[in-house]
């Protein structure tokens, strides 16, 4: 193997088993009858297999809420029974994050899933977010704001981001051609900011645009923080 290639790979090992340690440590946190929120993404799939691990082997009972056709095709293959929000609301939602703040604010929605997470995540009685140091952040907006938009409002919700200082892109799609459509059927639009100095007033602004379905700054909504660390897991509370 190339060096180069070699001392990547090695990065992304770490990265990896740092998502599992963390993923398992929330799923330690579950409790026999909880009704659970399941993320999207793949500190989520660490979670939810470990969750499937639990319920086998000490014979608990959960269900689960997924997020998105990926979570819960995950949570059926791995033996959880599901669920939705007309019949019950959340216990606890677990879910991964693309940036996390001293304030717990949240951007997410790399996986274009964040309508639902949204929805899920504010439901649940508590929301707990999982990530490995590398998406810990002074700041929230070096990663791009996701916006899931009606198709047909692409245009003008583009033209009134421009207006507002935002640089927006339609996310394509990897392995077809075309747009990334989402689970409801809309496009994603990442716009980056040069810099969010209110997440609160930014998440309500892009809101307020006609067309846009969901924004992925999750402001205030987070009560704890689990974060890998090269010295194990630290966890950070909503004060």
């Amino acid at each position: 193997m190339h060096p180069k290639k070699e001392v990547k790979w090695e990065a992304t090992q770490l990265v990896d088993e740092a998502k599992r340690e963390v993923a398992h440590e929330a799923a330690m946190m579950v409790t026999d009858g909880q009704v659970l929120g399941l993320g999207t993404g793949s500190t989520a799939h660490y979670f939810i297999e470990k969750l499937g691990e639990r319920i086998k082997e000490e014979e608990i009972e959960l269900m689960g809420i997924p997020t998105s056709y990926q979570s819960f095709f995950l949570a059926r293959d791995c033996g959880i029974p599901l669920t939705t929000l007309d019949e019950h609301l959340p216990d606890l939602a677990v879910d991964g994050a693309d940036e996390v703040d001293p304030q717990l604010n949240l951007i997410k929605g790399g996986g274009a899933a964040h309508t639902l997470e949204k929805i899920v995540d504010s439901a649940a009685d508590k929301f707990l977010v999982i990530v490995d140091e590398s998406k810990e952040v002074q700041k929230l907006g070096d990663f791009p704001v996701p916006l899931e938009v009606i198709p047909s409002a692409y245009r003008p919700v583009t033209e009134w981001v421009k207006a507002a200082g935002g640089l927006p892109s339609l996310r394509m799609a990897q392995m077809k051609d075309g747009p990334v459509i989402t689970d409801n059927n809309n496009f994603v639009v990442d716009v980056q900011f040069k810099n969010i100095p209110n997440p609160y007033e930014l998440e309500i602004a892009l809101n307020s645009i006609p067309g846009v379905v969901e924004n992925g700054i999750f402001a205030g909504i987070a009560d704890q923080v689990l974060i890998a660390t090269s010295n194990g897991v630290k966890s950070l509370e909503k004060k």
